[in-house]
């Protein structure tokens, strides 16, 4: 999920041929083959021991893991969602991150918010609005529906709705995902599952002890539903007609396609995930909360039969969360060429 969201910055820089890049991964280290399997070559993976003895000119990552790295490497952060889940690292950060060169934030919020903790200060030259560079193909018109839906084997005639969980074992998944899944394929609906990277770790804390894309996939197959396999979640986006959430930066991201988003109620993961309550309020404003599994099945019949309810507030809070769509990437390859102190070609 984290390569995801730099892929189009590392794609447009494996472009020049005066650019190598080298992928590693400060957490699981040993599952190098299986997290960069999307990645496109030419890159070297690499092992974080071997890259602390090696010379960079950056680091860009989208996560603040520390890799150990030589002194005089440039440390970029893209961030790599918008939920507001763990506020006090991600959101609005006890610790200081004067740490990093490039801060490249995807919203005004953010970045202010940084500033009003004191994290960063107000002039500092490590600030740089960007926006979100994986979502750039939502609004740019290189994805279609039907073409997504063609590739995974669902007749595009078909109502399509994504069911889109955050991690956790708070996670609306293991209230009702299960009972999501039959409800809605009984009801001929085509339902695609794309759950989080780690609702797939068998462990008590990041799912609850399921692997719930192994429990939830005969489920699919039984009324020809599909389990996203590809950790890029914007492909799924595009091909559903709604999309179903609890609270995730996904949830904010389908925004951007104006389509009807039903958000599921989960107290305790709101709590436990240390959500800010404002984006639960932004979220709330954009979508149609329920908080069982039948005011489920009603609120998507419910979108299907009206579309466009909703449809200003989906506008404006998708405007506040995400700088200038489509252009992200652009702007954060310059700043990339910018830090390395590499011109263009």
């Amino acid at each position: 999920m984290n390569y995801a969201t730099v892929a189009p910055i590392v794609e447009g820089l494996q472009e020049d041929p005066r650019i190598k890049i080298f992928l590693t991964a400060s957490e699981s280290p040993h599952l190098l083959e299986q997290i960069y399997a999307d990645a496109r070559p030419p890159y070297e993976l690499i092992k974080p021991k071997s890259a602390a003895l090696m010379y960079f000119d950056a680091y860009l990552t989208a996560d603040f893991l520390w890799a150990r790295l030589p002194r005089g490497t440039r440390r970029v952060q893209t961030f790599h969602g918008v939920a507001g889940k763990y506020r006090t690292v991600y959101d609005s950060p006890a610790d200081s991150m004067r740490g990093w060169d490039r801060l490249f934030f995807i919203n005004k919020r953010r970045l202010q918010n940084f500033i009003d903790t004191g994290a960063i200060d107000a002039d500092s030259p490590a600030i740089r609005l960007v926006g979100m560079p994986r979502l750039d193909c939502l609004v740019d018109g290189s994805l279609e529906r039907d073409q997504v839906l063609t590739s995974l084997g669902i007749d595009p005639s078909r109502k399509t709705v994504l069911y889109a969980p955050t991690w956790s074992k708070y996670s609306s998944v293991a209230l009702m995902g299960e009972e999501i899944v039959k409800r809605l394929g009984a009801a001929g609906y085509a339902v695609i599952v794309k759950l989080h990277d780690r609702s797939r770790q068998a462990d008590d804390y990041h799912s609850g002890g399921v692997d719930w894309g192994q429990r939830l996939e005969p489920l699919l197959k039984e009324t020809g539903g599909v389990l996203a396999t590809g950790s890029n979640s914007s492909s799924y986006l595009m091909a559903a007609d709604v999309l179903i959430t609890d609270h995730s930066s996904v949830g904010f991201e389908y925004l951007l396609l104006d389509r009807p988003l039903i958000r599921i109620h989960v107290p305790e993961l709101l709590k436990n995930t240390d959500v800010e309550p404002v984006y639960v309020e932004l979220m709330t404003e954009a979508s149609s909360t329920v908080f069982d599994i039948d005011g489920l099945v009603t609120a998507v019949e419910e979108s299907f039969a009206n579309p466009a309810a909703k449809a200003a507030s989906r506008k404006a809070v998708a405007g506040e969360m995400f700088y200038k769509p489509g252009s992200a990437t652009a702007r954060a390859i310059a700043e990339i060429y910018d830090v390395i102190e590499l011109g263009p070609q």
